[in-house]
């Protein structure tokens, strides 16, 4: 290698690690803004909880789901993807608000680019999604709601890619909006019918010649949703003594992994397209 070519590359080498370092500062902050907003600790697990405790209770005599479980059993996935969704639209909804106060321009003109922000944010808001759903997980299992198993180690790992996905479906519709309340409207209209519609609060119905036309469109856009298969999988980590393939839709955990991974792959993928790509939201007010 020349000398001339030296200054280039240790230049690049330089903003590389610097942006490691802005990365790591945002996912910090995060944490920080996180844990001082108290409020945000106590809904983002409390709202998930309540609505388990009262569905649970109210519908477990009426609802005999795979192998005998009751509703609060087949509705515990539902709760922890919940959580982890009500996570991901708090903290998203923060690139706004640093929009607003100057922060996020301030960031943007760091000789650093643009991924820092993006890994900053989805991977703060992850983790923190990650560590509620845990600290939920861990009270499940210790009031004997699951059977505490190896399977808790790749249910982990399921976690973690549910919250890189939905902190970065965030990421999508935050981006480019200038108003808290149509992030909420937005959020509300898309998250919310895509979590209910991923068998979170009922089965998802059979496709077969006694089904009618609507059980066949709403199973139909039930199957297509990738939030389906991340279900399925908890619902079988959580209870791996059941086989839910026979008692309806149950794709085989290799099809579950990887719709799972293509999902926070393909909405990671987005949000940095979209970053670099548009500009003008960099003078929002």
């Amino acid at each position: 290698m020349s000398a001339a070519e030296t200054p280039n590359v240790s230049a690049k080498t330089y903003q590389v690690s610097d942006g490691i370092g802005a990365s790591w500062m945002l996912a910090r902050r995060e944490w920080t803004r996180f844990f001082r907003q108290r409020n945000r600790v106590t809904a983002a697990i409390a709202q998930p909880l309540l609505f388990w405790l009262l569905f649970g209770t109210g519908l477990k005599g009426s609802f005999s789901g795979a192998g005998e479980l009751d509703f609060m059993q087949f509705f515990l996935p539902g709760t922890i993807a919940l959580i982890v969704l009500f996570t991901a639209i708090f903290a998203t909804i923060s690139v706004i608000e640093d929009r607003r106060e100057g922060f996020m321009q301030a960031v943007l003109v760091a000789p650093v680019g643009r991924w820092p922000v993006l890994v900053g944010k989805v991977v703060g808001g992850s983790a923190i999604a990650w560590v509620q759903a845990i600290v939920f997980l861990a009270l499940v299992y210790a009031f004997g709601t699951a059977a505490l198993s190896w399977t808790v180690l790749p249910l982990l790992l399921l976690l973690a890619l549910m919250a890189v996905a939905m902190c970065s479906l965030g990421m999508i519709v935050a981006w480019p909006m200038d108003s808290t309340q149509g992030f909420h409207a937005i959020m509300m209209l898309g998250l919310m019918p895509m979590w209910l519609l991923a068998g979170t609060f009922f089965p998802i119905p059979s496709l077969d010649a006694r089904a009618s036309v609507g059980q066949w469109v709403l199973g139909s856009i039930m199957r297509a949703n990738p939030l389906s298969y991340s279900m399925v999988e908890m619902r079988r980590l959580l209870y791996p003594a059941i086989d839910f393939a026979a008692y309806g839709f149950a794709p085989s955990p290799m099809i579950c992994w990887v719709v799972t991974i293509a999902m926070a792959f393909v909405t990671t993928t987005l949000a940095w397209w979209l970053m670099r790509g548009n500009r003008k939201v960099d003078v929002i007010v």
